[in-house]
């Protein structure tokens, strides 16, 4: 019977196959330890040389990292495994000797690895981070989907952006100029409106020449709009979807976090309703603690870093200036200079991974903001169009995931995140 590492437990004292890869391997005499991999789990395979014919024997001693094979063994419980599982191999039928592979068990540089980022990506920790994204990616799709969401897709290229041009990529689209989207939002406002309540989520792009540990130029975003909804609902919202997606991954990822050596208690702590500080509140805090930022200033990484310390769980910064804020923010009715917009900063310094607001929803206050951002009337009159026809009180927010994956896998750098991640001098593989 064919099956794969991650069905093992359904089949103990069973004899199956599974197609695998040789990660490593070490011999003991007359008996070979094979660490193998599928793609879907690790698995020890036990070689015992009298009671396997000589010639498997002989080909498994041939075997080389990488070296790809079925084998045909035995299920046994191992309660010593991480998997708690082990295969007493009774047969092995090598499908290719692999050339001497690159990414050894010793220390290798950033760069290299990078360079190898194709190979890299096989290693127990890479596949344990991508295994984490993967179920991330399954939750959301699962938490919209339970509470009423229709999930629409935003186009790719657009001709004007949600935050003004600045670090767009432009291109030429026949005789038009075109920029890839930084943000599906405008796009989901106009759905919502539709819809009630949609998302979005797809790849957006960021031309920022910024090499910190928490930028690429390529991610994912996630993206709700809902029409009938206040700031203050945003944020019940937003701290349920984190919720949801952290009890997902500790309840189907256990072996992925204890790989990465993740310590969970941390993330089982992570449950609704989420801590809050406004602007004015965390602009206080950083000054008393030597921090040099004044009121009108926006947060640079060691201030959410230093607000963050405060908190074991997500914490929501809110009513930020309106002067730093993006257009489409609704002023706070009692305090125009700020507006109803919330960031989540995630605990242990990885920074923002929400950002979200209630929208303006008077067409005379939107064309104001036009002319203050110099945003062109013509290339923006669909939008307005949204106010002019049915207006409502509207809010949303976006998620980024390489962040968020970075944050619940404790992967010190966004780059590994994202199989195949673009870097401001990187583009290859």
């Amino acid at each position: 019977m064919k099956i794969t590492i991650s069905q093992v437990g359904k089949h103990v004292g069973e004899e199956v196959i599974i197609g695998v890869w040789l990660y490593n391997k070490r011999s003991s005499g007359k008996i070979q330890f094979l660490q193998l991999r599928d793609g879907t789990g690790f698995i020890q395979g036990v070689i015992v040389k009298k009671e396997i014919a000589e010639e498997d024997w002989n080909a498994a001693k041939e075997l080389t990292q990488e070296s790809s094979m079925y084998v045909k063994g035995i299920v046994r419980e191992d309660e010593r495994a991480p998997s708690g599982y082990e295969l007493t191999i009774t047969g092995v039928e090598v499908l290719q000797i692999a050339e001497e592979y690159p990414i050894t068990p010793k220390e290798h540089g950033t760069e290299f690895l990078m360079d190898h980022r194709h190979l890299w990506i096989r290693s127990k920790k890479q596949h344990a981070v991508l295994k984490i994204r993967s179920e991330i990616i399954r939750a959301v799709y699962e938490f919209f989907a339970e509470n009423g969401y229709i999930k629409v897709d935003p186009p790719i290229l657009t001709p004007t952006s949600a935050e003004g041009t600045t670090n767009l990529f432009h291109t030429k689209y026949f005789d038009e100029d075109a920029y890839l989207s930084q943000s599906g939002q405008l796009y989901m406002e106009a759905a919502a409106m539709a819809l009630g309540k949609v998302y979005s989520f797809g790849p957006t792009f960021r031309a920022e020449k910024s090499k910190t540990r928490r930028h690429l130029i390529e991610f994912w975003m996630i993206e709700p709009e809902m029409a009938f909804v206040d700031h203050e609902e945003n944020l019940q919202i937003q701290e349920n979807f984190v919720s949801y997606i952290i009890q997902s991954v500790l309840k189907n990822c256990r072996l992925e976090l204890a790989a990465l050596e993740r310590d969970i208690s941390k993330l089982e702590k992570i449950v609704a309703p989420f801590p809050r500080i406004t602007y004015d509140e965390a602009i206080d805090l950083l000054q008393k603690k030597g921090h040099d930022i004044k009121w009108g200033e926006d947060f640079g990484a060691p201030d959410e870093t230093a607000i963050a310390e405060h908190y074991e769980m997500p914490v929501f910064i809110t009513h930020y200036p309106t002067e730093i804020k993006a257009f489409y923010m609704k002023p706070d009715p009692q305090r125009p200079e700020v507006v109803l917009c919330a960031d989540l900063i995630a605990p242990e310094g990885y920074g923002e991974i929400i950002g979200g607001s209630q929208r303006i929803d008077d067409p005379a206050l939107l064309e104001e903001r036009f002319d203050e951002h110099h945003l062109s009337k013509e290339a923006y009159q669909w939008y307005l169009d949204l106010r002019k026809y049915g207006t409502v009180p509207h809010s949303g927010f976006g998620l980024g995931l390489e962040r968020t994956v970075a944050w619940i896998s404790g992967t010190e750098h966004v780059r590994e995140t994202i199989p195949f991640p673009r870097l401001l001098n990187r583009l290859y593989p």
